[in-house]
């Protein structure tokens, strides 16, 4: 794995050129994806708890990527214990 690889720090997926959210005056923003963060601000108004919910969906997706394919509630208790490092759920 890429030791220099970003993640949004919104909700966790890998970041690369394509999905980089943009700032207000409409420059790439390195810390957060398109998906979570455009023109400044967050798509969504929503907890962590239900960041995660949405992200679970997506399950089948990331289990592409894996060694080892992850149940959904797998996937939830993951995410549950790695968003807490990101920026924005930061307590």
């Amino acid at each position: 794995m890429d030791q220099n690889q970003k993640f949004c720090q919104s909700c966790g997926m890998p970041l690369t050129a394509e999905v980089m959210g943009s700032n207000a005056d409409g420059c790439k923003n390195e810390d957060y994806c398109v998906y979570c963060y455009k023109d400044g601000a967050f798509l969504q108004n929503c907890t962590m708890e239900e960041m995660v919910e949405h992200c679970a969906q997506f399950v089948d997706e990331v289990n592409k990527h894996m060694p080892k394919p992850m149940t959904k509630e797998e996937y939830k208790q993951m995410m549950m214990n790695y968003f807490p490092m990101l920026k924005r759920w930061k307590k």
